[in-house]
């Protein structure tokens, strides 16, 4: 029997029953019981309401899915700190909880605070008021409340959880009644026997509103009526006054969140508790918290063991009370600090793209997502102006004060200050209102006292010292001085005025134009020219605007180059110590001062499409050909910066600032004018190696680099993985100083059979890569007909290396020249791979010097590096084992001293003393053999470099290779 035959003759049963119509047992006795059975098994509506709330609970915002959707809500929420706070008490209802640190009262969970067992009236439910200031974690208790609700983990006594979202009752505007209400938002609760109203089965419901500061209510008797009745047809607010009145459904429980600025909005009689939300009160929580959300990984080990690592280094900067450790105790900038060390250091290449400033953005948004500043009262005005958004006036106030500070170079700034660039020009009491709740909701959300200033405060108490703020989060600054200078509201004045006069005319020449249209058939033409002028005035706000924007882009290149920046660490390097602070020593200062190198770069992330987006919800418009204008100029300014050298840390700028664009067009047509890409002593990261093959994968598959150096970054096989792409595009490519091992030589050896890759030199010094890896890399030479440059000096090559080597070199024609210096390398490899160069008709110069070789050895080598060509004449391999070839100097000889001074200092200095000590010798003999004076001086003077280098060596006093200089 189908389900629908069952549904039907189970109604048909009800109707004649209703009907009083006698059925005999006889007729269907089959169909009835089946009836009665199907009827019984009904789903009851409660075990429905807890499914679908937990799978609605459960669903994570977009921006939490950048931590890999390793993690659920239950595995990832750490408690934060609960205080009930007495009515009476009101100066501590509105402290802000960054200044919540010594309490006095315990902490309580919502179980405690909705115990019944404490309510005041018998028969009456509790209404719990639970506020906190933005970014305390109301909506994340919520969500956690209600999803243990659903498990039957917590709050037991209530057999039904009804919660509501105060955003969404405030745009309700058709009046319904309360059980209509809870139908229309969940229709299996409709018409449930809970909200009838009937005796006490309320006391069973408990009513959850969130953000309750996003509806008006009004208690005044006058301004809303009395009710009731669960099923009289009533504005929502209407509704949820009576609810708290205790009027309709008195039985129920209630329990409202709010800020800390609608907490007066409900009067005290009609709040039986009140509970304040103050964060992570101490390192401990901020600790737990971290380690939720940055130990949930994909499992690895590895990755496992780097997020340990990072919750260390921050457990330590929290106990140093740094300037993080006050923002922390939001646990919104918990997030916002996850999710920055999570894209620093856990970056996946088959992840979605993801930039710092869509972090950002995503922050922001997650916090003020439709906010507006509140409804403006007096004389009607347009709807479309009747909200500010509250995002818009942060950028208007805030991003204003960031700018300045940006511009004067300061981070700090007084109380003067904020009353002057926040409410200098407050007049009305609307305006004044909307002032209070700014800067209760707001201010202490973006701005902390210093706690560097509060560190130096006098002992005697006076106020000589006096208080000083700054932004919660350094980088908070810079992305809200970028995001003023976008929106243009940092215009003068007459600028701002030429706008407006520009739009009123643009629409009024339109009229005019008509009107001239149809006089112009009566009176001559002449007259009416002066209307024409009416028409150059937009053309001439077009070009002014078009200055306006290639100023924002002249300002993206002149801070990104600035020459007073360009020996500090990388930005990213920047980002990741203001989190983690500085263990060790501390970083040597060029410029007094902080630097703001995060500023240009969101201006740029910040004119990305998906970012854009992201502020047109929050209020913040930028138009599209703003971007193109922007774009247009940039490119200009770039190309200009770049045709002078610049230092690695800035190139890595630049390619951050490329990737925050994603904009692949822009990034092609800059990277035309650079030909090396030079990132020496970068530390490179695997986020680092993401943006620049990247980047250089929007350049076309024709594109070359001359150069790409990437010595002494660290690199590592994974690394080397993410940086495929962008080998692809490296003619002269240079990985010497890292920790590249043998299973790097792998994908080495992959790198130069791949037919796309054009590498022709190839720098591998210092390396361990071990005669295995070696043996894996040489297998490439056969089918490589690219690689001319080969440098594989202290690798751990080895004897059986150099002969596979040697044996391989046959089958390559290419090769030009070959380093194998530093390798224990003995007599018979050396000689065998020098026969093999000499029979190469290629191959030029082969490096040998810093090996065991003995004196007869390197004499057998000079000699051998000889060979006759076909047409007769000499070919010359040249040979550096020394710097002396036999009783001459070798012409090479100030090469290979300076390579032993650049790498002494990580190579075994016994080895090196060793080798200068034969070199010493060997100087000597070659002298006494010189019957020349000018020789033997010659000789003296190199003398007096290896002995130089030898006291150097031994005093550990040699010099670090010379500064990059611009």
């Amino acid at each position: 029997m189908s389900s629908l035959h069952r549904r039907q003759l189970c109604q048909l049963l009800s109707v004649w029953r209703l009907r009083g119509t006698r059925v005999e047992a006889p007729l269907c006795p089959v169909a009835v019981s089946h009836c009665r059975t199907v009827c019984s098994s009904e789903p009851d509506p409660v075990e429905v309401h807890k499914r679908k709330l937990f799978l609605w609970f459960s669903h994570l915002p977009q921006e939490e899915k950048q931590f890999g959707g390793y993690f659920s809500p239950e595995t990832m929420h750490v408690d934060p700190l609960i205080l009930e706070r007495n009515s009476e008490d009101r100066t501590g209802l509105h402290c802000s909880p960054l200044q919540v640190q010594t309490q006095s009262s315990s902490s309580v969970t919502v179980q405690q605070l909705l115990d019944p067992s404490v309510s005041c009236c018998e028969g009456r439910g509790l209404n719990v008021l639970l506020y906190g200031a933005v970014g305390t974690g109301k909506s994340t208790v919520v969500r956690k409340l209600v999803l243990d609700w659903c498990r039957g983990t917590t709050l037991r006594q209530f057999k039904l959880l009804v919660p509501f979202s105060c955003e969404d009752l405030g745009e309700l505007s058709k009046a319904a009644s309360l059980r209509d209400l809870v139908g229309r938002k969940y229709l299996h609760l409709r018409k449930h026997p809970l909200l009838s109203g009937e005796g006490v089965q309320a006391r069973d419901v408990l009513f959850l509103f969130n953000g309750m500061e996003k509806m008006k209510l009004d208690f005044r008797i006058g301004a809303t009526e009395l009710c009731s009745d669960p099923n009289e047809p009533l504005p929502p607010a209407v509704l949820v006054v009576n609810l708290l009145r205790k009027y309709l459904l008195p039985e129920a429980s209630i329990l409202v969140t709010t800020r800390l600025s609608a907490l007066d909005r409900i009067p005290q009689k009609y709040v039986s508790r009140y509970a304040q939300i103050c964060g992570f009160n101490d390192p401990d929580r901020q600790r737990a918290y971290f380690t939720s959300r940055l130990l949930q990984q994909t499992g690895e080990t590895g990755q496992n063991q780097e997020a340990q690592a990072l919750i260390e280094l921050l457990y330590l900067n929290l106990q140093r009370e740094s300037q993080l450790a006050a923002a922390c105790f939001l646990p919104s900038y918990c997030w916002l600090t996850c999710a920055t060390l999570h894209f620093l250091h856990f970056t996946d290449a088959k992840a979605p793209i993801r930039t710092l400033t869509g972090i950002y953005t995503s922050f922001l948004r997650l916090n003020f997502g439709g906010e507006v500043l509140g409804a403006k009262t007096g004389a009607p005005v347009p709807l479309q102006e009747q909200h500010t958004s509250l995002m818009l006036h942060v950028v208007r106030t805030l991003g204003k004060l960031a700018f300045d500070g940006v511009t004067y170079k300061r981070t700090s700034f007084s109380e003067k200050e904020l009353e002057q660039w926040i409410g200098g020009e407050v007049k009305t009491d609307e305006e004044l209102r909307q002032l209070a709740m700014f800067r209760t909701d707001v201010l202490d959300f973006f701005l902390a006292p210093c706690v560097e200033s509060n560190k130096h405060l006098p002992e005697d108490g006076s106020e000589s010292d006096e208080q000083r703020y700054v932004f919660a989060i350094p980088a908070m600054q810079e992305y809200l001085a970028a995001l003023y200078v976008v929106l243009g509201e940092n215009k003068s004045a007459l600028e701002k005025m030429t706008r407006q006069v520009s739009v009123a005319i643009g629409q009024a020449s339109e009229d005019v134009n008509a009107i001239v249209n149809i006089f112009s058939k009566f009176i001559p033409l002449r007259i009416f020219a002066v209307f024409n002028l009416l028409k150059l005035f937009p053309k001439l706000f077009e070009r002014i605007s078009s200055r306006s924007k290639g100023g924002i882009a002249k300002t993206m290149a002149a801070e990104l180059f600035r020459t007073e920046d360009s020996h500090n660490e990388d930005v990213l390097d920047q980002v990741e110590q203001s989190l983690l602070g500085v263990h060790g020593p501390q970083p040597q200062q060029h410029v007094v001062g902080q630097p703001f190198e995060l500023y240009p770069i969101f201006m740029g992330g910040l004119l990305h499409y998906g970012n854009r987006v992201l502020l047109q919800q929050l209020g913040c418009s930028i138009q599209s050909n703003t971007v193109v204008q922007i774009t247009r100029t940039l490119r200009k300014y770039l190309v200009r910066e770049l045709s002078k050298p610049q230092p690695p840390e800035e190139l890595m700028d630049l390619l951050v600032l490329l990737y925050e664009f994603q904009n692949p067009r822009l990034t092609a047509e800059v990277l035309a004018s650079i030909r090396s890409i030079r990132l020496t002593n970068i530390r490179m990261t695997s986020l680092k190696c993401f943006i620049l093959s990247s980047v250089l994968s929007c350049t076309p598959a024709s594109y070359h680099l001359e150069q790409l150096d990437l010595s002494s970054c660290l690199l590592t096989h994974e690394m080397l993985q993410m940086l495929w792409p962008a080998f692809r595009h490296a003619t002269n490519l240079n990985l010497q100083f890292n920790s590249l091992g043998p299973d790097s030589c792998i994908l080495l050896r992959d790198l130069l059979l791949d037919p796309k890759t054009s590498i022709r030199s190839l720098q591998l010094c210092d390396n361990p890569l071990l005669e295995s890896g070696a043996r894996t890399l040489l297998e490439a030479l056969p089918e490589n007909q690219t690689l001319t440059h080969l440098s594989l000096m202290h690798t751990g090559l080895g004897d059986s290396g150099a002969l596979e080597l040697a044996d391989r070199l046959q089958k390559h024609y290419g090769m030009q020249e070959l380093n194998v210096a530093y390798n224990n390398i003995g007599d018979n490899a050396a000689l065998t791979l020098v026969d093999a160069c000499r029979e190469h008709p290629n191959i030029h110069t082969v490096h040998l010097y810093l090996n065991p070789l003995s004196d007869v050895g390197k004499q057998s080598l000079y000699v051998r590096g000889v060979t006759k060509s076909q047409g007769g004449s000499e070919r010359r391999v040249r040979v550096l084992a020394s710097v002396t070839e036999g009783s001459d100097l070798s012409e090479d000889w100030h090469p290979i001293l300076d390579v032993i001074r650049e790498n002494a200092s990580s190579w075994d200095r016994e080895r090196v003393k060793q080798q200068l000590v034969v070199f010493l010798r060997d100087l000597e003999w070659g002298r006494q053999q010189q019957p020349s004076l000018w020789k033997r001086l010659h000789f003296r003077r190199v003398e007096k470099g290896v002995r130089q280098t030898l006291r150097m060596l031994e005093r550990d006093t040699l010099p670090p290779p010379p500064p990059y200089s611009k």
